[in-house]
């Protein structure tokens, strides 16, 4: 009888578990669709051309291991960070950054640029990505984002020079696409204010 009583509690349990699966299921197919987003330097296309200077060799920015990630990174206090449920980018911040420095770079003509490497080149050019989020502490908020920068002369051994650069950039309203918008635009006006102070060390 015990047997029995057993196996009753047994096939209950287990047509709960599967009805509770199938509710799961069924909410799961109501979630949002995960949104993938193209970071992008916003930067305008014309450029003037520039007198060919160094040989730069630039390496591939790194970044932190929290922000090494393809979902877009917020914050809604000064001490805490999160990531975005359904936001999420095509490539990591740091190796799409490099790829968009790299390209600025060529655009302008100044430099003859190489990717990191045993390429001989005159300078090296050291990135890392110290900060790049969404700060929500108050809607709609705004990107912040914190690059350190470093040019060292490889044939002198010695560093030419070393900055960190910073953006905040507000958004036009409290969600992703927004805040997806806000980094691309932080992204070119870094890329200007780097292409300016490398253009100094010259």
């Amino acid at each position: 009888m015990k047997i029995a009583h057993a196996r009753v509690g047994l096939i209950l349990l287990a047509t709960s578990m599967m009805l509770s699966g199938c509710l799961n299921l069924a909410d799961a197919s109501k979630a949002p669709a995960v949104v993938y987003y193209v970071l992008n330097d916003a930067a305008p296309a014309a450029v003037s051309p520039v007198t060919a200077g160094p040989s730069l060799r630039v390496l591939d920015t790194t970044t932190g291991n929290f922000y090494d990630t393809d979902q877009l990174v917020f914050s809604r206090s000064a001490d805490t960070r999160g990531l975005y449920q359904f936001a999420r980018w095509t490539e990591r911040p740091g190796k799409r950054f490099a790829d968009l420095m790299r390209a600025r770079l060529d655009r302008q003509g100044s430099w003859n640029v190489s990717v990191g490497g045993y390429v001989r080149a005159d300078w090296l050019l050291d990135t890392e990505l110290v900060e790049f989020y969404h700060d929500a502490v108050s809607e709609p908020g705004q990107v912040r984002l914190v690059l350190r920068a470093d040019v060292i002369d490889i044939k002198q051994r010695k560093l030419l020079g070393h900055r960190v650069f910073e953006q905040q950039v507000p958004l036009a309203s409290y969600d992703a696409a927004a805040a997806a918008q806000a980094s691309s635009l932080a992204v070119g006006r870094m890329l200007d204010d780097l292409s300016v102070w490398l253009a100094s060390l010259k």
